[in-house]
């Protein structure tokens, strides 16, 4: 597989030493980087850095092109020259290189859109603009202008619905927050029946007992239905999820098409197994992306891993059925998602790491599903391994190894790697010897810096 790097924020690290890390990773395989999000920390007085706190654009608007949309222009910020020079000739190194670059900073317009409808002037009309495409296709058109060297820009959770059952990242499935219910509104959905909806639903999930689970559990697709009782308003609730979201992909892609320059699209969705939830139909999302890159998450904990939202929803189903044993939990999560863990059989199982199974089977599948609903050559598994910034339980190399081994097995033909906060000697050894030539460690050489050098350490 070819694999690409994301250079992610801050961006300052990798701007000093950008030409010797570059080569290091043509070595080992790399033939492509994303970039993003487009932001350089401050510094204070002291010349330290200011991250979280103050940001600084890497480029300057172009009130002009915001103005051709219709939409009021961000407003002036502080800019940072020099750091500005020093991005154009990263990506000036890794264009001369005829690397794939992408930009990892053009936001869904959800968000910008709720709040233009709390009062928020952006220039548009709701009813111009009722899921937010033209906002995002002006930011669009600004970052390609701002950056020649680029070949597109992807897209985080495009059309995203919650899917965790437990209140968790502000957000909770069978809850309709104020967003949510916004959201549906705009785009014409019947808000009271998805309420409705959402209630029943609630309900039978909260009074579960015993003998429904093992009954029906097992009973496939027609048992499910009758476990969970999901009726009109619930099955109307699902389709609208899934609507919308296909409705923002499809706005979106039509206005890019606009655009004076081809623009590469890409969308990051969660894992296959997640894709009902979300509302992202992989097979319906293939056609208005040039990329899909799944979330390749499957870390303990934190936020968005799979362990962790499993373990998560296991838990939330017991502590609302005390009746249920730990079995019959992760029972009622299969009949629901279709989703069952190789060689987990409780929560106590899932802290001792990743059976080899789990590679061979769950990730391969994963693998397998996307590829066959989007296509070989669309599919860029979007692969990290926990830690920062999704807090999850860091995988080791040997996890990372059978992600690799078991989506390259699967089919897929590239990866993007999501180094947090950097390469670690493990993960480069392993990505390396599947991809290139194997990292050769040598005290003058390139040395992934989430690792410790060896001659860091003093000899006193």
């Amino acid at each position: 597989m070819v694999p690409w790097i994301f250079v992610h924020n801050p961006l300052e690290p990798w701007l000093a030493d950008y030409p010797r890390i570059f080569d290091a990773w043509e070595d080992g395989g790399v033939r492509g980087i994303v970039v993003g999000r487009l932001w350089f920390a401050q510094e204070d007085g002291n010349g330290m850095s200011l991250w979280d706190e103050i940001l600084t654009p890497t480029f300057p608007a172009n009130a002009e092109i915001y103005t051709s949309y219709g939409i009021n222009p961000p407003p002036e910020s502080p800019r940072n020259l020099a750091k500005e020079k020093q991005l154009h000739a990263l990506l000036d190194n890794a264009a001369a290189r005829g690397w794939q670059i992408m930009i990892f900073d053009s936001r869904d317009g959800l968000r910008l859109l709720y709040q233009r409808g709390q009062g928020v002037v952006s220039g548009l009309a709701l009813e111009e603009d009722p899921v937010g495409a033209v906002e995002v296709a002006a930011g669009v058109h600004d970052l390609m202008a701002a950056y020649p060297q680029v070949h597109g820009v992807i897209l985080d959770q495009p059309g995203e619905h919650d899917y965790e059952l437990e209140f968790h990242r502000g957000t909770e499935l069978l809850q309709l927050s104020d967003l949510q219910r916004w959201r549906f509104e705009t785009q014409g959905a019947d808000v009271a029946r998805i309420e409705r909806g959402i209630k029943h639903l609630r309900q039978r999930f909260c009074h579960l007992t015993p003998d429904l689970v093992r009954y029906h559990a097992p009973g496939g697709m027609l048992g499910a239905l009758t476990l969970f009782d999901l009726d009109e308003d619930g099955l109307y609730w699902l389709r609208m999820r899934r609507q919308t979201a296909l409705d923002f992909m499809a706005a979106v892609r039509q206005q890019i098409e606009r655009l004076d320059r081809k623009v590469q699209l890409g969308g990051i969705p969660r894992t296959a197994a997640f894709s009902g939830l979300t509302g992202q139909d992989f097979g319906q999302m293939a056609a208005h992306f040039d990329y899909v890159f799944p979330k390749h998450y499957f870390w303990h904990r934190g936020n968005d891993g799979l362990y962790g939202t499993m373990a998560r929803w296991v838990q939330q189903v017991a502590a609302w059925n005390p009746t249920l044993t730990e079995t019959d939990c992760f029972a009622v999560v299969k009949a629901w998602l279709g989703l069952e863990l190789p060689g987990i059989h409780s929560l106590a199982d899932m802290e001792l790491g990743f059976p080899e199974e789990f590679f061979t089977q769950l990730v391969y599948d994963e693998t397998r599903r996307a590829l066959e609903a989007i296509g070989d050559d669309k599919v860029v598994p979007w692969v990290s391994t926990g830690r920062s910034p999704h807090g999850g339980e860091a995988m080791n190399g040997r996890d990372l190894h059978g992600i690799l081994t078991a989506s390259q097995r699967a089919g897929a033909q590239c990866f993007l790697f999501q180094p947090d906060p950097d390469l670690g000697a493990p993960e480069w050894s392993v990505i390396s010897r599947l991809c290139g030539n194997l990292w050769r460690p040598s005290p003058q050489g390139y040395w992934p810096t989430d690792s410790t050098r060896p001659d860091s350490f003093d000899r006193d």
